[in-house]
């Protein structure tokens, strides 16, 4: 726990925005945020190498 409260300090946004997903019970939301991320890093990461044109094909 005191790991994951050392994380949340230096990323003062993703701590504010657990607080409003608890506070407004918005807990749904999370897997499609982790998701979009997710996505988001695969799309960042393969743009340089020969894998991306097989990531771009998918959408």
């Amino acid at each position: 726990m005191k790991q994951l409260t050392h994380i949340l300090d230096k990323f003062g946004i993703v701590k504010e925005f657990f607080i409003f997903l608890k506070e407004r019970k918005l807990w749904w939301m999370t897997p499609i945020i982790v998701m979009l991320l997710l996505l988001g890093l695969l799309i960042v990461f393969t743009e340089g190498s020969a894998v991306a044109p097989f990531i771009y094909t998918l959408f």
